[in-house]
Formats: structure tokens, C-alpha cells, sequence
């Protein structure tokens, strides 16, 4: 039986928020690597009594990549078990090529990132019409260096809807940087461990949101949303259930 490695976006936090799919390759598993320090551990608890777990927060690539070779070549399926989706701040790329170079299968189960979990909590739609239809999905600059194109700064410039992973401990840094091109009043959430039991939200706006997660004290596993679309105002209905619009599966009032 030939081997395979299955990466498998766990969700936010919430279990039930794990993908059918999802839960089902976890319960084939027989070897599971889970992000331990990001990863709810009731995800976990469909696993097989047989599968070996392993947490991968105390381990390095080169340790998850050899159980991965050696694991595969026992005809093993192996669930690599990322937080969110994990095409968003995942660090599969490396692991992907790896296993590219060494022709080992693999796949790939979408999963609900906690952005959408963050929108939910929040009860927001990050697209509004008039207001913002583009959405940035973006991290301050720290250990892992971007491109001067991509800075806080160079994309604050479009005024749309920024989502900032990664960033709530240089709050101060983010809200300096985005009131480069932000009016000081633009709305401003976090949310805190979105989807799980102690989700804690502070809302604000650019020039006072700093201080308020310094007194709500969070520091980390949080997301910054930024934008008018946190509080629109009275909001212009969308075309897609206009009585007057016609589309491809309705006709339009005024039409008939």
C-alpha cells in the first residue's frame, strides 16, 4: 500500500468547525502531526486508539519531515494538521516540496480560516457595496521579511477592508503605520481566539484600538480587522436581490 501525507485545515478553534472531510481523513489516520500550539485538541478526539500523535510545536521541520519519508514509505496515511486554512500563514510550502522532491503523495482539505470565524464574530460582512470590495489579507513585517511593496504603509494606500494576521503583539506599529492613509476614526476590531470558548473581542478605532488591547491584554492568537465596513452606516442593498435587477435566474420588476 503506498503512503500519503493529507494536510487538513482544522478550523479556528471550534471543533464542529472541522470540515466532514476533514474529520473523516483524521479518523483514517494512522500517523497525526497537529500544530499543538494553535490546533484545539478536541479536533483530536476522532483519531483512531492506534494512531501516533505527535505535537508539532516542539519539533523542527527536519523532524516532521522524516517521519513524514519514513512513515509514507510504510504505506502510512498521514495527517498533517494545520490551524484555519491552511493556504494562510500555514508554512506548507516547505513541507509541500519536500515531498514533491521525494514523490511523496499528498493532498491537500481546505479548512475555515479564522478570518471567516473572526467576520463571524463580529457579524460583518468584510465586503460592502459602496463601501469596500476588496479585502487585504496581510502581516506586519517581523522575523519573516516582505516585500517593501507589501508593507502596512504601501497597502493602507486603497482604504479597503485589512485583515492583519500576526500582528497584535506591535499593535501600536500596525496603527501607526495604517494611519498613514486611514482618517484616525476608521474602525478597528480584534478578535482574540475566534470560535473558541474564551473568544474576546475589543473593538476601537485607529487612534485609541492600541490602548485598548494593552488593557484587555491580549498579545497574541488574534487578528486585526481594520475599515469601514465595521460600521457602514445605513448600508446600499446589493443588485443580487434588487427587485428592479435582472439576472441570469430572475427578471427584473421594471422589466416586465
Amino acid at each position: 500500500m503506498e503512503g500519503k501525507v493529507i494536510f487538513i485545515g482544522a478550523g479556528p478553534g471550534d471543533p464542529e468547525l472541522l470540515t466532514v472531510k476533514g474529520q473523516n481523513a483524521l479518523k483514517n489516520a494512522d500517523i497525526i502531526i497537529y500544530a499543538g500550539s494553535l490546533v484545539n485538541k478536541e479536533v483530536l478526539s476522532v483519531a483512531k486508539k492506534t494512531a501516533e500523535i505527535y505535537n508539532s510545536a516542539s519539533m523542527n521541520l527536519d523532524e516532521i519531515l522524516e517521519i513524514m519519508d519514513t512513515r509514507t514509505k510504510q504505506g502510512k496515511i498521514l495527517a498533517r494538521v494545520h490551524t484555519g486554512d491552511p493556504s494562510i500563514y500555514g508554512a506548507i510550502g516547505e513541507q509541500i516540496e519536500f515531498l514533491r522532491h521525494n514523490n511523496i503523495n499528498f493532498e491537500i482539505i481546505p479548512g475555515v480560516s479564522s478570518l471567516f470565524a473572526t467576520a463571524a464574530a463580529l457579524e460583518s460582512e468584510l465586503t460592502l457595496p459602496e463601501v469596500s470590495q476588496t479585502v487585504i489579507i496581510t502581516r506586519p513585517e517581523g522575523r519573516t521579511p516582505k516585500p517593501e511593496s507589501e508593507s502596512i504603509k504601501e497597502l493602507a494606500k486603497h482604504n479597503a477592508t485589512m485583515c492583519i494576521f500576526l500582528g497584535i503583539h506591535m499593535i501600536e506599529n500596525v496603527a501607526r503605520d495604517l494611519l498613514t492613509h486611514y482618517p484616525k476614526d476608521t474602525p478597528v476590531a480584534v478578535v482574540k481566539k475566534a470560535s473558541w470558548k474564551d473568544q474576546l473581542i475589543v473593538k476601537g478605532t485607529l487612534e485609541d484600538i492600541a490602548s485598548r488591547v494593552k488593557e484587555a491584554g491580549i498579545e497574541k492568537t488574534a487578528i486585526i480587522v481594520v475599515g469601514n465596513v465595521l460600521n457602514p452606516g445605513d448600508i446600499t442593498p446589493s443588485k443580487l436581490y434588487d427587485a428592479e435587477f435582472t439576472h441570469e435566474y430572475r427578471e427584473g420588476r421594471k422589466n416586465k
